[in-house]
């Protein structure tokens, strides 16, 4: 078996059923992002429904990061990752509360198995995420977002923390930054992660987001 997976995501990838509003979201995110001002790109667009965008966008950064930990995953193993960690004072605990109930210490690449697994799950359920025309979003899905989106933000805390020089190595360091800052500016754009979620990459979200910070 062929240890790089440097052309494949780590989990198949989400797709947005074209012909769908989500779709036509998908594709005014995408026109924005390449106008380069990332702040602007988060930014709701006029007349939209915040659920709709907030599902939109969550979908395409489960994307990004399975790419990005896809060209990772023969550096990221039960040896050099018995733990999942984000530096030294950071370690998480898996548990979903469904299968897993009480949170299991596990290595890296474990966790981040369960938790692409997890949101795969999320995503693909469409009384969570609908895809239909018509059909509502359920009343907490914001808080379901948040989830999601904390979890997915340890994703990129392991990557930096102990991997950043395969990342340099596979010449990926722009695409993981860029990646990173979009979603730095969306979830502040929304409160969608609380600030003590964020401590791990403090500093290099403070980094990140000083240019624009006018």
């Amino acid at each position: 078996m062929n240890g790089s997976r440097s052309s494949k995501t780590f989990k198949p990838k989400k797709n947005i059923p074209e012909g769908t509003h989500q779709y036509d979201l998908m594709k005014h995110a995408a026109a924005t992002l390449g106008s380069g001002n990332l702040r602007l790109a988060v930014m709701l667009p006029e007349g939209e429904d915040l659920n709709e965008w907030v599902a939109v966008n969550t979908v395409d950064f489960f994307n990004q990061i399975n790419m990005l930990y896809g060209t990772i995953t023969e550096f990221c193993t039960e040896e050099s990752c018995p733990i999942m960690s984000a530096g030294p004072k950071y370690e998480y605990h898996w548990a979903d509360g469904h299968t897993v109930k009480k949170p299991i210490k596990c290595s890296a690449p474990k966790y981040i198995d369960y938790l692409m697994t997890w949101v795969q799950d999320q995503l693909d359920d469409e009384t969570l995420f609908p895809s239909k025309i018509g059909v509502p979003f359920p009343k907490n899905f914001l808080s379901i977002a948040k989830t999601i989106l904390k979890r997915l933000f340890r994703v990129y805390a392991h990557i930096y923390h102990q991997h950043f020089s395969e990342v340099v190595q596979l010449g990926e360091e722009a695409h993981l930054n860029t990646s990173f800052k979009h979603f730095i500016f969306f979830v502040q754009e929304f409160n969608l992660i609380e600030r003590r979620e964020l401590a791990p990459l403090q500093e290099l979200i403070e980094k990140l987001t000083a240019k624009d910070a006018r």
